[in-house]
């Protein structure tokens, strides 16, 4: 940068954006804008009423830093430490799972059939490897009769989990927080009318070929099935049939990539009714439903 030229928001913004496509970056103007919004502590949306404006050498400095570090690599949630999802901001850091806007689907599927049942008491809802709270949080916001359990295999998770719902208002008398493996950790009479999951589905090769923004910063134990992804997935599907309601729901995310197995491995299922797969907006299989039947086939 020149000593002479002063540096303008909007020249910032310029170089930064051609500096982070030339580095690697999928969305290098939206990047830099996010970096530098954060560095000023303003919202994104102030900087373009402020392009001739020129920051202060320590907005400069933390700027650049920021830069450096997403030129590396480092995702732009780690760097500003929160990641919008369901128009909602949650905090996140390299304990928990960036939440994906496609995971956003799991949210909506869940509560098109929570919204459509008629439920005489509070509903019972467990979401199933919770990370950063995203989907528990969104759903007890969205479903103020519901009483949510939130669980995760990570302590370090279930903590960034806990100060999320504590942004939110989502209190301890509405949320629930456990540690454990799937459902292992339920006694055998307890039932939820809801199960949601968005659990690790990428295999072990997968991982090594992910890009490295993902491979070598976000969590690899909410990414990778280390026994598979469908044996993850069908333990998964076993257990809730045990932990549901007659009626019941479960909710869970997959990879395009395992529809056709995951839909053959369900659809056989004495206990479960047909499974019902939604696509997002690319068009890809993203969610499956699956509802427990009333009575055994």
């Amino acid at each position: 940068m020149s000593a002479t030229v002063p540096w303008t928001i909007g020249g910032l913004l310029s170089r930064t954006a051609d500096y982070l496509k030339r580095s690697g970056s999928q969305s290098p103007r939206l990047d830099a804008e996010v970096l530098l919004s954060h560095a000023r502590g303003c919202q994104r949306i102030e900087l373009y009423t402020a392009f001739e404006d020129q920051p202060s050498e320590q907005v400069r400095a933390a700027f650049r830093e920021m830069v450096r570090r997403r030129a590396e690599g480092t995702p732009v949630a780690y760097l500003v430490g929160f990641k919008e999802f369901y128009s909602m901001t949650f905090e996140v850091n390299p304990d928990v799972l960036i939440p994906r806007p496609e995971t956003e689907h799991l949210v909506v599927a869940a509560l098109d059939y929570a919204k459509s049942i008629v439920h005489p008491g509070t509903l019972r809802v467990v979401d199933v490897g919770t990370g950063s709270g995203a989907v528990a949080i969104a759903l007890a916001k969205h479903l103020p009769a519901c009483h949510m359990t939130a669980v995760d295999i990570s302590q370090a998770a279930l903590q960034v989990a806990q100060r999320n719902a504590q942004r939110h208002a989502i209190g301890e008398d509405r949320i629930s927080w456990v540690q454990g493996d799937l459902l292992t950790w339920c006694c055998e009479d307890l039932k939820f009318d809801l199960i949601v999951s968005n659990p690790p589905y990428v295999s072990a090769d997968e991982f090594a070929q992910l890009a490295g923004t993902v491979r070598d910063y976000e969590p690899r134990l909410a990414l990778v099935a280390e026994q598979g992804p469908l044996e993850l997935l069908r333990e998964l599907v076993r257990q809730s049939a045990l932990h549901l309601v007659p009626g019941g729901q479960l909710c869970f995310e997959i990879s395009p990539m395992l529809a056709g197995q995951v839909e053959t491995m369900t659809g056989s299922a004495s206990c479960w009714g047909p499974p019902e797969l939604t696509k997002d907006l690319s068009g890809q299989v993203r969610v499956v439903l699956l509802k427990r039947s009333t009575e055994e086939k």
